[in-house]
């Protein structure tokens, strides 16, 4: 009897610490994108996650970073796949303060490129394509923390074709 009782304490302690783990690992979009109280290190970088809509296969990934040395300048190495081929998309971004507390609820979508200059991310014959973006922000003060999500859209309908999640970042 009394291996019994020690064996269904063990089990319920055990379950008890994965439901605990799992909650933590499921926190999403803490202050400061991955920061957490042990770590509160501003996120200046991203890796950013395209999902396609709906029954879409498509998907994209952009490499959002903040060279300390590079007044400013954010580079957003991006990549799709599976889109159409030989055709062009756009990739836009949309932000809220952080103090906002709605997140990305943002619908103020901003053409990506060259600095200020939209720039097309070309798919080839099998819908894959890579574009090497950027973006200034050496007027926005250094400590600034902003809500930010990510969309490529078709450059001839403007529909939208990949989405991000919700991230946040902190001007380096």
């Amino acid at each position: 009897m009394k291996t019994r009782s020690t064996r269904s304490r063990r089990i319920a302690f055990g379950v008890a610490f994965g439901l605990i783990c799992l909650g933590i690992g499921c926190i999403k979009n803490l202050p400061f994108g991955g920061s957490t109280p042990v770590n509160p290190k501003p996120v200046y970088d991203l890796d950013v996650l395209l999902l396609g809509l709906s029954n879409s296969e498509g998907t994209g990934f952009i490499k959002f970073r903040q060279d300390p040395d590079s007044a400013g300048i954010i580079t957003l190495a991006t990549s799709v796949n599976h889109l159409e081929p030989d055709h062009a998309y756009i990739l836009e971004r949309a932000v809220n303060p952080f103090a906002d507390t709605t997140g990305c609820s943002s619908t103020a979508w901003l053409k990506l490129g060259a600095g200020l200059a939209p720039l097309s991310i070309h798919t080839d014959a099998h819908g894959n394509g890579d574009a090497g973006l950027w973006r200034d922000v050496s007027a926005i003060p250094a400590g600034t923390a902003f809500h930010i999500h990510f969309q490529v859209v078709d450059s001839a309908s403007s529909a939208t074709v990949l989405v991000s999640d919700c991230y946040n970042y902190v001007v380096r």
